[in-house]
């Protein structure tokens, strides 16, 4: 895998806003209109910049796939976080969502280990090239990156149907919130 340059941000984005466009958690939050996809690409270029900041972006070296890494721990309040907030209210959740969107992230964060971490906040693959092994490859050497810097791997996901792909790679599930649909809370320690 490989660091992402700010050149690639358009490729992560159109990544990972087709590889999200179904996934329950995305479409929880933004808006339910014929803006959904606008939303969606605000909230990836939202993490993006995020993990640009306080965590890691990566690519497969051939950018069919991609993962955004954010070290909780790590995270401040600055002057550009707080605009990448406000951007995200008004590009993706849009006023009245705010609300919601806080409550949610309040029941998650409740949820979430306080320790220094790893977090996996998105990993996609290209559509076309899905079930051929590039997001298993990713996701070894996300956790080879994890286990490098001493840091226990977090990540939720509201997709029952990974849960079987995740546990294959150590992760166990330590709490669900209900909300409209379930979101499954998974770590996995260090090897």
């Amino acid at each position: 895998m490989i660091k992402a340059k700010p050149s690639d941000k358009g490729l992560i984005v159109e990544l990972l806003t087709n590889s999200f466009k179904e996934n329950q958690s995305v479409n929880y939050i933004i808006w339910k209109d014929n803006k959904k996809q606008r939303g969606i690409r605000a909230l990836m270029e939202y993490s993006i910049e995020v993990c640009l900041l306080f965590g890691d972006v990566w690519l497969t070296v051939d950018k069919k796939a991609c993962a955004l890494i954010l070290y909780p721990h790590l995270k401040r309040t600055t002057l550009k976080s707080i605009f990448l907030d406000s951007q995200l209210i008004f590009r993706a959740i849009g006023v009245t969502g705010v609300v919601k969107a806080m409550k949610r992230e309040a029941l998650i964060k409740e949820k979430q280990f306080k320790e220094p971490m790893a977090y996996l906040w998105f990993i996609g693959v290209n559509p076309m090239y899905q079930h051929s092994g590039i997001g298993s490859s990713l996701l070894n050497e996300v956790i080879a990156d994890a286990d490098s810097k001493n840091l226990p791997l977090f990540l939720e996901t509201s997709t029952l149907q990974n849960l079987p792909w995740y546990r294959r790679f150590g992760f166990q599930v330590y709490d669900e919130l209900t909300l409209t649909y379930t979101l499954y809370f998974l770590k996995r320690d260090l090897s």
